[in-house]
C-alpha cells in the first residue's frame, strides 16, 4: 500500500457534508432497493465469506473424526465468549461513524476507528488472556471426556492468543461499514478467507494431504491436526485486519478523516463506544453464554454424537443467518446515516426493504433444511466413521434441522430489526430482551426439558431454542414499530421533530437518496481525492 507524503499526512483533513435533501423522482421502491442492495451486498458477501470459511474449516476437521469435530465447536464457542462482549461494543463504531457521515462530520469518524482498535488491545490484555487461564478449569467442570477436554483447551487457547487481531479487524470492519465503504471489507474478507482455507489445509493435513478429496500433501510439512485449524484461522484474521487498516491509513482517507493524526488513545471516544455499546455487549455476550451452555452442556449431556450432530446443524444455521446479519449491519449503517441526515423517513423505508430481502432468503433456507436434512448432516461424517455411529448422528441432526427450519423466518425478523434499532442508538432494549429471553427460554426451558422430559433427548433443547428465537423476533419488531427510538439523539442536533413525525406505517418507501450512494461508488472507482462527481456537496469517499 502506497503511503502519502509527509505534507499530505499533516494536511488539514477535509470531509464534504452529505446532502440532506436527496433528489426525488424515479421509482421510489427501486431507488430504495438499489441503495439497500448497494450497501448490503458487500456486507452480505463478507458475512457469507466468513461462513463459508467456517464451513470449509469444519469439513476439514470433520475428516479427523467426530471427537475433533466436537472439540472444534466447543473450543471455538468457549473462546468466543469474552470476544463476543467486545464485538458488541464494536458494533456501535458503525453507528457513530454512520451518523457523523450523515451529519457531514466525516472528520470525526477517524477518532472512532482508532477507539475501536485501542479498545481491542485493552480487551485482549485484561479480558481475553485472563479468560485463557480459566478455560481448563471450566472445561473440566463440563464433564466431557478427558481426551475431548484436551482438544477443546488447545484449540481455544490458540484462538484467544490471536484474539487481538480478530478484535482489531472487527473494529475496522464496522468503521468501513459506517463510512459507507463496505466493499473494502468485502475484499479483505475474501482475501482473508482464501488465506485461511489454504493455511488450514496445509497445517491440518501437512504431508498426509486429503486423499479422500483427491488433494495431495505438502512434502516436509507436519500434520498438526486440530491445532493447525486454529492457527490457520488466526493467520486469516491477520489479513482481515491488515487490508482495511492499510486503506484507513492510506493517503485518501488520511486527507478526508485525519486518520494518521488521531492515532493516540482517545478515551472520550472509547467512553462513547462503551456508553452506547455496553447493552450490545451484554446482548452479544449474554446470548453467546447461553448458546455455549446450550451446545456444550445441555446438548453435550447426551454425548459426543449429539454434540457432533448439533455442530453440523449450527454450521448450516450459519449459512442461513450470516447473510441476514449482513443485511442487519447494512441496516445499522443506513439507519444511522439517514437519521444523521435528518431523514428518519428514509431510514424506515430502508428497514422495510432489508427485512423483505432477509426474510425471503432465510425462508428459502428453511425449505432446504426440511427437504434435505439427512443429506445435509451426512456431509460432516467421514467415511471412516462406523455405520452405526454415522446413522445415529444423521438421525439426531435431521431432527434438529426440523426445529431450525421452523424458526428461520422469525430469526430474520429479529436480526434485521435489531440492526435497525442499533443504527438509531436504541441498544438497551435489545440487550435486556436478549438477557431475559435467552436465560428463561434457551437455558431455562432447555434445562427443564432435559431434566423432566429426558425421552426427548437433545431435541428438547432445540424446542426451547425455537421458542426463544420466535419470541425474540416478535419483540424486536414490536419495539421498532412502536417508534421509541425516535427520541434518541446521539449527536445532539439531529432534528428531533423529523424523527418524531416520520411515518411508521406500511407505506411505500419515501423518495430516497440513492444518488448519494451511487456517487459514493462512482467516486471510489473514478474520482481522485476531493474530486468526486458531486463536488463540495458529495459525501465522504475514499
Amino acid at each position: 500500500m502506497v503511503l502519502c507524503s509527509a505534507s499530505m499526512a499533516e494536511a488539514e483533513p477535509t470531509s464534504p457534508p452529505l446532502d440532506r435533501d436527496p433528489p426525488a423522482g424515479g421509482s421510489r421502491w427501486s431507488d430504495g432497493v438499489g441503495e439497500v442492495w448497494r450497501q448490503a451486498w458487500p456486507t452480505v458477501v463478507s458475512m457469507t465469506s466468513y461462513t463459508v470459511m467456517g464451513f470449509v474449516d469444519a469439513l476439514m476437521v470433520a475428516r479427523l473424526g467426530p471427537t475433533e469435530f466436537a472439540a472444534q465447536g466447543n473450543g471455538g464457542i468457549w473462546s468466543f465468549l469474552p470476544i463476543s462482549l467486545v464485538f458488541g461494543v464494536l458494533t456501535v463504531v458503525n453507528t457513530f461513524v454512520a451518523q457523523n457521515v450523515g451529519a457531514g462530520r466525516g472528520t470525526e469518524t477517524a477518532r472512532y476507528g482508532w477507539a475501536g482498535l485501542w479498545l481491542g488491545v485493552f480487551a485482549w490484555l485484561f479480558l481475553l488472556l485472563p479468560w485463557a487461564v480459566l478455560l481448563p478449569l471450566l472445561f473440566r467442570l463440563s464433564g466431557h471426556h478427558p481426551e475431548l477436554i484436551d482438544m477443546e483447551v488447545e484449540y481455544a487457547w490458540i484462538l484467544l492468543l490471536g484474539g487481538v487481531v480478530l478484535l482489531g479487524g472487527k473494529g475496522m470492519s464496522h468503521w468501513f461499514f459506517g463510512y459507507q465503504r463496505p466493499r473494502v471489507i468485502t475484499a479483505a474478507a475474501l482475501a482473508a478467507n482464501g488465506v485461511n482455507i489454504v493455511a488450514n489445509y496445509v497445517l491440518v493435513f501437512g504431508e498426509e494431504g486429503l486423499p479422500a478429496w483427491g488433494l495431495p500433501g505438502i512434502p516436509g510439512m507436519p500434520a498438526l491436526g486440530l491445532p493447525g485449524a486454529a492457527i490457520g484461522t488466526v493467520i486469516g484474521t491477520m489479513v482481515e485486519l491488515l487490508i482495511p487498516l492499510a486503506v484507513f491509513l492510506g493517503p485518501r482517507l488520511a486527507a478526508e478523516t485525519g486518520s494518521r493524526q488521531v492515532w493516540r488513545p482517545d478515551f472520550r471516544a472509547i467512553r462513547d463506544l462503551l456508553r452506547i455499546g455496553w447493552p450490545a455487549a451484554v446482548q452479544f455476550g449474554n446470548e453467546m453464554a447461553c448458546w455455549t451452555i446450550f451446545t456444550t452442556i445441555l446438548i453435550g449431556s447426551f454425548g459426543t454424537d449429539h454434540m457432533s450432530a448439533g455442530w453440523a446443524v449450527l454450521r448450516y444455521m450459519h449459512l442461513s443467518f450470516m447473510p441476514a446479519v449482513g443485511f442487519s449491519v447494512a441496516t445499522t449503517s443506513l439507519v444511522g446515516k439517514w437519521i444523521g441526515a435528518g431523514r428518519p423517513d428514509i431510514a424506515i423505508s430502508r428497514v422495510r426493504i432489508a427485512l423483505t430481502l432477509a426474510v425471503g432468503y432465510m425462508t428459502v433456507c428453511a425449505i432446504v433444511f426440511l427437504t434435505a436434512r439427512a443429506s445435509l448432516v451426512s456431509v460432516f461424517i467421514d467415511d471412516t466413521v462406523d455405520a452405526e455411529t454415522a446413522a445415529n448422528i444423521i438421525a439426531i441432526g435431521s431432527g434438529m434441522l426440523i426445529w431450525a427450519a421452523l424458526f428461520q423466518t422469525m430469526d430474520a425478523v429479529g436480526i434485521v430489526y435489531t440492526g435497525a434499532l442499533r443504527g438509531a442508538g436504541d441498544t438497551v432494549w435489545p440487550g435486556i430482551t436478549t438477557a431475559v429471553l435467552s436465560w428463561t427460554l434457551l437455558v431455562g426451558l432447555g434445562w427443564f426439558l432435559v431434566v423432566r422430559f429426558p425421552e426427548l433427548s437433545s431435541q428438547g433443547p432445540w424446542i426451547a431454542a425455537t421458542a426463544y428465537i420466535v419470541l425474540f423476533g416478535g419483540v424486536m419488531a414490536f419495539r421498532f414499530e412502536r417508534g421509541g427510538w425516535r427520541k434518541i439523539d446521539l449527536l445532539g442536533d439531529l432534528g428531533q421533530e423529523a424523527a418524531r413525525h416520520a411515518p411508521l406505517g406500511p407505506a411505500p418507501p419515501a423518495p430516497d437518496g440513492s444518488a448519494v450512494v451511487r456517487d459514493i461508488l462512482e467516486d471510489q472507482v473514478e474520482g481522485p481525492p476531493g474530486r468526486g462527481t458531486r463536488g463540495s456537496g458529495g459525501s465522504p469517499t475514499a
